[in-house]
């Protein structure tokens, strides 16, 4: 849809528009194959589960701040009772299920480096590192899932990933 600034967004029009917009223009569909970056959209897509994407996207700096700017290894190596404190951490999205969550995908993670070199080699491997393209005119026509995302979920979450 066309905004006031001129540009067409299939989403970004809403109370926060210019979060979603400038994750619209820059980083949506783009492709990635860095480890740290494709652990921060795990972690923020799980923070997401019944949330908005704006409400998410207005707390990544506070959850960058929390969890060692999502470098793997540093997340892994948390604490319980670091964990344990971010539940009072008003910058994130204090549900426990979550926060632990990250520690346990941070291990899992881990482990599919070790398997496959890359946690990017594991998730491109699924669509034989080519890039997926679809056409939707309007984020409403978005699917959920998909057969490919309901294979990748059912696989991630073998491996111990959760969210």
């Amino acid at each position: 849809m066309g905004l006031p600034d001129g540009k067409h967004r299939c989403f970004g029009n809403g109370a926060h528009q210019h979060i979603l917009a400038e994750y619209h223009d820059s980083e949506w569909g783009v492709c990635v194959h860095d480890d740290r970056l494709l652990f921060e959209m795990l972690t923020l897509e799980g923070a997401q589960a019944g949330l908005s994407w704006d409400t998410v996207l207005r707390k990544r700096h506070g959850y960058k701040a929390a969890f060692h700017n999502f470098e793997i290894d540093l997340v892994a190596a948390m604490d319980d009772a670091s964990l344990e404190a971010l539940r009072e951490n008003p910058a994130i999205i204090r549900n426990r299920l979550k926060i632990f969550s990250t520690r346990s995908n941070a291990i899992a993670i881990q482990a599919i480096q070790r398997e496959f070199q890359s946690f990017s080699d594991y998730l491109w491997g699924f669509v034989d590192g080519r890039q997926t393209v679809n056409h939707f005119a309007d984020v409403d026509q978005l699917p959920a899932s998909t057969p490919l995302s309901d294979r990748i979920s059912k696989d991630m979450k073998r491996r111990g990933l959760r969210f």
